[in-house]
């Protein structure tokens, strides 16, 4: 059978009426641009940020006629809020009643007496995922510094420590997770829409590793991205979460920003090494997160010096203490020094990680700490509505 092409896609998408119910969303210039691969198509539908909820349905309807294409195995397909499409877009006839989240709550605590994070309220634009307490990112300035080692070995933290949790490998370019959490195959589906998340050591994992063979070069733009990141956060079966750690790609684009613009983030982990180069970078990505009002939890030092396997011997390879003193400079929680050593390589290589291979080993205690200092803040903080990034 031949392979779907993007204008077959677009024809079909003529089928969808948009929110004037006279002109489909291909003419009304709604469809971002389209990406096939490996038989799965990727595209988001450009709505007003205060119709998203309203408009549910259209993108429903969007996703139902594609995946009845002959050819195509799934489609993820997501609504995107832009201010120039609040003021182009017609009026339509308001919708039924749609579906409503989750209601914001204090903190309570389940029959086994676990401290639970309030659930976060949907706001227009700005939807929560219902079931999850709080959402948090772990980022890193440049790529190399062990960021998603970090986020996977906090996620088995947070989980050693008691509470119910999610992981979601933000990075589309370079999905790690099913390297790191030593899964494979793909994730079932639920009436062919909502996705099984996978698991693996008591965490629920989702990755775009999961969906895209390792081999396939991801070549996508803003829109793709947000797309793709969006459904795999809100079209996944999640169940009930006290805690959802999302490891972000590294740096400050894309990805990043749609996770500050479309979702309640708890607060955001910056992972750096000791040196100044890296420091550097980590400064970009808090000051980022600053400036979107997302709460910086704090700063961990990866690699924070090497202990020799044969004799034992500490050594200061890339310089030591240097992410403590960034954080006390820049007044935020420094979380913990997370040593360089072979086992940390070795089992993120295996896909064993520490905490959960050696959980009572040195370094498994210094991530269940780092872990318990991002709860506390997490668990004490005043629940604040998402940040509003419009794209002039």
């Amino acid at each position: 059978m031949a392979d779907v092409t993007k204008e077959q896609v677009l024809e079909t998408l003529k089928t969808v009426r948009g929110p004037d119910l006279e002109h489909d969303i291909v003419e009304l210039g709604m469809v971002s641009d389209v990406f096939i691969s490996d038989g799965k198509v990727y595209f988001s539908i450009t709505v007003p940020a205060d119709r998203a909820r309203e408009l549910e349905p259209m993108r429903l309807a969007a996703e139902r006629v594609i995946k009845e294409m002959p050819g195509v195995k799934g489609a993820l397909v997501t609504l995107t809020a832009d201010k120039k499409a609040a003021a182009a877009a017609p009026a339509a006839r308001p919708a039924p009643n749609p579906p409503h989240g989750h209601a914001g709550h204090d903190h309570q605590h389940d029959h086994a007496g676990r401290a639970h994070a309030p659930q976060q309220p949907p706001r227009a634009g700005k939807i929560g995922v219902p079931g999850i307490g709080a959402i948090i990112a772990v980022a890193s300035g440049k790529g190399g510094v062990g960021k998603s080692t970090t986020a996977v070995n906090l996620a088995l933290g947070l989980l050693a420590n008691g509470l119910r949790v999610g992981i979601l490998d933000a990075d589309i370019y370079g999905p790690s997770m099913p390297r790191l959490l030593k899964i494979s195959g793909r994730p079932t589906q639920i009436d062919g829409r909502i996705i099984n998340p996978m698991e693996n050591y008591g965490l629920k994992v989702m990755s775009m590793g999961f969906l895209v063979d390792e081999e396939t070069a991801m070549i996508w733009r803003g829109p793709m991205v947000q797309s793709a990141l969006l459904q795999m956060l809100r079209e996944v079966a999640w169940g009930e979460l006290d805690v959802l750690v999302v490891d972000m790609p590294p740096g400050t684009g894309d990805a990043q920003l749609t996770m500050a613009q479309q979702v309640p983030l708890a607060g955001a982990v910056i992972v750096s090494t000791p040196q100044d180069l890296a420091l550097i970078d980590a400064r970009k990505g808090l000051n980022m997160f600053r400036k979107v009002e997302v709460p910086v939890l704090g700063i961990v030092e990866n690699m924070s010096y090497f202990i020799a396997p044969d004799t034992g011997t500490r050594y200061d390879i890339f310089g030591h203490g240097g992410a403590r003193k960034e954080a006390e400079r820049l007044g935020v929680p420094f979380l913990g020094e997370v040593p360089l050593t072979m086992n940390i390589r070795e089992t993120s290589d295996a896909g064993t990680p520490l905490v959960a291979s050696e959980p009572n080993g040195v370094v498994a205690g210094i991530y269940r700490g780092i872990a318990a200092k991002v709860w506390e803040q997490v668990a004490g903080q005043s629940q604040r509505p998402a940040p509003a990034i419009v794209f002039e």
